[in-house]
């Protein structure tokens, strides 16, 4: 497999002044042995030489090419990998050499939303953003066809395949989801896009889920779903809370001798604290003008 080759090209600039000059000095040098020759044999043999010279001259101007800041020249001779050049500015290589401009920059792009089947089968939407960049040039131009469009395919693969890896929403305590654990599925989804990417020279600087929805013929029910787990949870925590809070009063009342109360009397307390702590509407009170067992 090839790997990059990293080579340095000659300064332009310099090049290209002598390029101007042997542009100049056939042309001057076929008019003098023009002049010199005139009314005697003609100088053919100097006058091809020059001709030869600036013909070539000509042809090396297509040796000149300019490289960009993060940006890799590709160099290519008769179907042969010669290296590649990233000194930045004004260069010059053999003319004959194919020249592949490759930008090293990072980029990043975001996959369409695509429609999968989580872990446990319910179908979501999801879309992901992927930051990435070229750091072998060789790989990216003659491993794969097109390193643009093998990047965005593979992505929208590697995000289809974790998808089905993990459950939508956790129900169990342990338990991994795409929507509970954002930093552990993108490392994953980085892994997996990186995994496939490796092969064009491409490095995953991250990816993340941008979206994530259930699919619109669930979504009712899972959103009723939902609403009944948060209240289910709520309803825990203020029973909870509210068996606390019995449980407390009755201490402080048997350890401050307020009042003695028998096991009839406890469960009535205890019944009518439990009423005014969950109930969900504002509670009005009552005053009892007998007796508890009246």
């Amino acid at each position: 497999m090839l790997k990059e080759k990293v080579i340095s090209a000659p300064n332009g600039i310099i090049v290209l002044l002598f390029v101007i000059a042997l542009l100049i000095i056939p042309i001057a040098m076929i008019i003098m042995a023009a002049k010199e020759a005139q009314g005697g044999p003609k100088p053919v043999a100097t006058i091809v030489f020059w001709l030869i010279v600036w013909v070539a001259d000509i042809v090396a101007m297509a040796g000149f090419f300019t490289v960009q800041p993060n940006q890799g020249v590709v160099l290519n001779l008769f179907g042969r990998y010669m290296g590649t050049v990233t000194d930045q500015g004004l260069r010059f290589a053999n003319p004959f050499y194919t020249k592949k401009h490759v930008s090293l920059r990072v980029r990043n792009f975001e996959t369409s939303k695509m429609k999968v089947n989580d872990k446990d089968g319910n179908p979501v939407e999801i879309a992901a953003v992927v930051v990435w960049k070229v750091v072998d040039t060789a790989e990216a131009i003659f491993h794969v066809d097109n390193y643009d469009n093998y990047v965005h395919v593979q992505s929208e693969a590697a995000v289809r395949n974790m998808a089905t890896a993990y459950p939508y929403d956790s129900h169990e305590e342990h338990e991994i989801s795409l929507r509970g654990h954002t930093a552990v599925v993108a490392k994953h989804l980085q892994g997996e896009i990186q995994d496939r990417l490796a092969v064009a020279g491409v490095e995953v600087v991250e990816a993340r889920i941008s979206y994530l929805a259930y699919a619109p013929e669930i979504a009712a029910a899972m959103l009723r779903r939902q609403q009944a787990s948060a209240v289910i949870a709520a309803r825990t925590k203020i029973v909870e809370g509210a068996v606390g809070m019995v449980e407390m009063a009755l201490n402080e009342l048997a350890k401050k001798n307020v009042v003695e109360f028998d096991e009839e009397r406890k469960a009535a307390m205890v019944s009518n604290l439990l009423v005014v702590l969950c109930s969900e509407n504002q509670v009005h009170p009552v005053v009892n003008t007998g007796t508890l067992y009246q």
